[in-house]
């Protein structure tokens, strides 16, 4: 799809949205994941689409596929990459080069349950992340690209998820 066929989409939906704000809440849809033995998981879309998962040898797992917390970090980077590039489209901005990577630093303590030396639960997850981005675009000023790439990654979903708590409902059932 052309940046240009991006942009008109992503007018028609503003302006669908103006009109019956309502419409943009939605439910998206759910990753379901299995257990396939040992500490490997398979995730699946509805659509078919389906990614393994394992631990590190370290941890169990035999380390030739990617751990969750990686999809978890690519996933950040993705969407912000997404958004950067359907912000650039709705601004005409041809891009050049467009890659994010983010890094992340997490303590293996609180994934086995250990808790601090004074009692404290370790938590499991990523302490800080870092999402680094390069953009290019032939003939627009720096400051342009920057205020872009801040104003996407503001309204970018994952991103966002990673700012502000997001509440967790966990079900149980029983078999």
């Amino acid at each position: 799809m052309s940046m240009q066929d991006i942009a008109a989409a992503l007018q028609r939906v503003e302006t669908v949205l103006q009109r019956r704000p309502d419409q943009g809440l939605h439910d998206d849809a759910p990753a379901t994941a299995r257990w396939q033995g040992g500490v490997r998981v398979e995730s699946s879309h509805a659509n078919g689409t389906r990614m393994l998962t394992d631990m590190p040898c370290e941890l169990g797992g035999t380390g030739d596929k990617v751990t969750p917390g990686w999809m978890f970090r690519a996933g950040v980077a993705a969407c912000a990459t997404t958004s950067i590039a359907m912000a650039a489209a709705s601004e005409g901005i041809a891009l050049d080069l467009l890659e994010a990577s983010v890094g992340s630093r997490s303590d293996t303590r609180g994934l086995v349950g250990l808790p601090e030396a004074d009692g404290q639960t370790v938590y499991a997850g990523p302490r800080d992340m870092q999402l680094q981005v390069r953009i290019a675009a032939e003939g627009v000023a720096p400051e342009r690209l920057r205020a872009l790439v801040e104003a996407a990654v503001q309204r970018s979903p994952i991103p966002n998820a990673t700012q502000h708590p997001t509440p967790l409902a966990l079900q149980i059932e029983l078999s």
